[in-house]
């Protein structure tokens, strides 16, 4: 079966590739991707496979059917949504979306997962069980795709033992996947704080109560939350990005100011907890120096936690489809994925397709205007899903 697969994903390599260069040349936003989903389902329907269409908007869910398609069910999932950046790279298959781009490989993950069905559903007559692949919109904003599909039913009827999920890595080369068992992805909330005091001339602050010293005094507080209170073995990061005033000048004190920020963590109890803390902190501190302060907290992914038992078989498994020396180790990320939705209610893997190759200048990393691939990932993006699929049904 393994020389099968790989047989397969060389030879269809140059239509996955095209594929994907149609998905990178025509991005669309989370929860607008109607022309993804319809080139998706039409390439579903030249198989011949079965699949379902608007699941939370344009989700679909595609089933590869094997002999005794009963007995057992195992996923796989793919992201379907772009960025709002304006591309720099200068290809044939560049963004034609204005202020949209595949800055994060959803184009890959799509492509590579079309490319897995098609070498699923030429093998169905090899294997027992069925293969549910979910093509997923919204992951790159709240409340996330994943939560949305779950919520209308994505995961049963049938419901799968486990599901996989990849996402490309620049710093691997192509060729290359990495894995982490257990914690491996921090949660993710948004904070949006407003300070309130009073302004008036810059000359005569006595008169004012200066919102903008008491957010310079909130800013360094507030790190208590991670240097003080979070416990050490437990990674957490808080960080504000946007400040802005509402008025003010050289010689004028503001009334209001305005920020925005993130605050991650690996641990979703003490999660909750720092939410509590800063904003009881954020609230005294302003009513200490005279101002008032509005904080507010929205809960955005989960922690995700690759199941140890999976991971480890997922990773044995990608050893000897890739070779050993094609396989590592992942450190972990302080970014958000919401495949942690899915996680939370089955054991579920996601490991890192390396897209990288520094001899070509391919570095660039995701979430930036010239963020490209070796394209070669992309026979091992569809081979190791299908692989990995196989052997889990095989369990």
């Amino acid at each position: 079966m393994k020389e099968d697969i790989q047989l397969l994903s060389k030879e269809l390599l140059e239509e996955v590739t095209g594929w994907r260069r149609h998905l990178h040349a025509h991005p669309e936003l989370s929860f607008q991707e109607v022309e993804t989903a319809r080139f998706v389902a039409e390439q579903l329907q030249s198989m011949g496979v079965e699949f379902r269409r608007g699941i939370a908007g344009n989700g679909i869910a595609a089933l590869v059917k094997g002999k005794n398609p009963r007995k057992r069910t195992v996923a796989l999932r793919a992201d379907m949504d772009a960025l709002p950046i304006q591309e720099a790279n200068n290809t044939p298959w560049a963004s034609r979306n204005p202020g949209v781009m595949h800055a994060c490989g959803h184009d890959v993950h799509t492509a590579s997962l079309l490319g897995a069905v098609k070498i699923l559903h030429s093998l169905r007559d090899h294997f027992e069980g069925t293969v549910k692949c979910i093509f997923q919109p919204g992951e790159e904003l709240l409340p996330g795709g994943a939560s949305l599909m779950i919520q209308e039913g994505v995961l049963e009827k049938p419901r799968p033992v486990s599901i996989f999920g990849q996402h490309v890595h620049p710093p691997l080369r192509a060729g290359v996947v990495g894995f982490r068992p257990g914690m491996y992805m921090a949660s993710t909330d948004e904070i949006y704080v407003t300070i309130k005091g009073r302004g008036g001339h810059g000359a005569m602050p006595d008169q004012c109560i200066d919102p903008v010293m008491i957010t310079a005094q909130l800013l360094v507080t507030l790190q208590q939350i991670v240097s003080r209170y979070a416990d050490p073995a437990l990674p957490a990061v808080l960080s504000f990005g946007k400040i802005n005033t509402v008025g003010g000048a050289t010689n004028i004190i503001p009334g209001e100011v305005q920020l925005q920020g993130t605050f991650r963590t690996m641990n979703e109890k003490w999660r909750l907890e720092a939410h509590k803390r800063m904003k009881k902190i954020a609230e005294s501190l302003a009513k200490s120096m005279g101002g008032a302060c509005e904080f507010n907290i929205v809960k955005g992914y989960p922690v995700l936690y690759n199941d140890e038992a999976l991971t480890s078989r997922a990773r044995k498994r990608a050893e000897e489809y890739l070779g050993r020396e094609n396989v590592v180790d992942l450190p972990i990320r302080m970014t958000g994925e919401d495949f942690a939705y899915y996680a939370q209610v089955m054991p579920a893997c996601f490991y890192r397709l390396g897209v990288g190759n520094p001899e070509r200048g391919i570095t660039s990393p995701v979430h930036t205007d010239t963020f490209e691939i070796d394209e070669a990932a992309l026979e091992t993006g569809m081979g190791l899903m299908a692989w990995l699929a196989l052997q889990e049904l095989a369990v």
